[in-house]
């Protein structure tokens, strides 16, 4: 078949890493796969398979230069998007929606017409909401959030999911879609989990990688942008209680960094703490840990869990709303702790105690790319 996967960017994040896994998938498992990045930014992030054909879509500079597109984004920038905050995106989005069809139109005429089309993520296809048809795929990564008035979320929700093929990461996703979609009575056209593909062997390759800034003392490791919603202050009070021999390194960079260096030290733990920043080949970091540890105040799934896993690592999460029980199933479930300092303390101490840890291969079935890609085409 040929597959179209659409993604906001090529910036380095979980999400978009997800998106061009599956581009990957789609051209390992035989089809002809394409990937679509909608925003004129540098590229963090490639396809691995080289079958994989790269596209973009500047949406910005087409809307620009479409007849009525500047008065249309002046007057949602200086006018509507003031007058209801955050609606940006519904006001440009019809006029978006038409100018993404007519471009993918365009590649259609060159490669012919895609079988399936996948919008990976909310930010990713709510700006392209007046785009309807019934080859799309609209996948949820994350659970619903209550960021403004319920009427304007119902609102939102119309536009965007009303009428559409939804696939949901996790079953914590599914179960907060569909919450949402009771509230503000939308009815998708299809609503089921198809989660991320974990490309397990192109990341055993790349841990294979040496980096010399790498500790050589034992260590556990989080990966995750330096954001409130990773849960990084938990994690430093946990690790601050926790009687473990370890160092605790993180690798990720973002605003918080900062607050994050002074609560260490007054925790009096700056120096077992290595702040990493941010790397493009993270996963020689996983490897070399004895643990993956997780703390984030919700997840979609947790994409570095099932990545973690395929480095060899044991993980350890809190038990976060949406997905992460999706990833901590059977056997795993004994790995997941409170949400609290002293739960996640005990957690970092009983599971250090059980090292070695084996990882099962069994334990990334789900995720296979095999797996995900037969579930998109079915």
């Amino acid at each position: 078949m040929r597959t179209l996967v659409v993604i906001h960017s090529l910036k380095m994040g979980g999400m978009e890493r997800v998106a061009v896994n599956l581009a990957d998938a789609f051209a390992e498992e035989g089809h002809d796969s394409h990937l679509l990045a909608c925003r004129n930014q540098p590229n963090d992030l490639q396809p691995a398979d080289s079958e994989v054909k790269l596209h973009h879509f500047d949406q910005l500079q087409a809307l620009l230069k479409s007849v009525i597109g500047i008065p249309v984004f002046l007057l949602s920038r200086l006018l509507l998007g003031v007058i209801l905050p955050k609606s940006h995106f519904m006001w440009v989005g019809w006029l978006n929606g038409w100018l993404l069809k007519r471009h993918i139109r365009k590649l259609e005429r060159r490669y012919g017409r895609f079988d399936r089309i996948v919008f990976r993520g909310l930010g990713t296809f709510k700006y392209f909401w007046s785009f309807r048809d019934d080859r799309n795929v609209y996948v949820l990564e994350n659970v619903i959030h209550y960021d403004r008035p319920l009427w304007q979320k119902k609102l939102e929700w119309k536009l965007v999911f009303d009428n559409r093929h939804l696939a949901c990461v996790s079953s914590g996703v599914l179960e907060s879609a569909r919450e949402a979609f009771e509230k503000g009575h939308v009815q998708p056209k299809s609503l089921r989990v198809i989660t991320n593909p974990c490309p397990v062997e192109q990341i055993q390759a790349l841990a294979q990688e040496k980096d010399p800034d790498i500790p050589s003392d034992r260590y556990i490791v989080n990966v995750a942008r330096l954001v409130p919603q990773k849960g990084h202050a938990l994690l430093l009070e946990a690790f601050a209680r926790a009687r473990i021999p370890h160092q605790l390194v993180i690798v990720g960079e973002g605003p918080l960094r900062h607050e994050l260096e002074e609560k260490a030290r007054s925790l009096g733990i700056a120096n077992r703490v290595l702040f990493a920043g941010k790397r493009t080949n993270p996963y020689p970091w996983m490897q070399r840990a004895d643990l993956f540890v997780l703390a984030s105040e919700y997840e979609g799934l947790g994409i570095v869990l099932t990545e973690a896993l395929a480095c060899g690592t044991p993980i350890l999460s809190t038990d976060s709303r949406g997905g992460v029980r999706f990833v901590f199933q059977g056997e795993l479930e004994q790995y997941l702790t409170p949400g609290t300092p002293e739960g996640l303390a005990r957690g970092l101490e009983e599971t250090i105690g059980k090292l070695p840890i084996e990882v099962r291969p069994e334990w990334l079935e789900a995720f296979r790319g095999k797996t995900v890609v037969d579930a998109f085409l079915d």
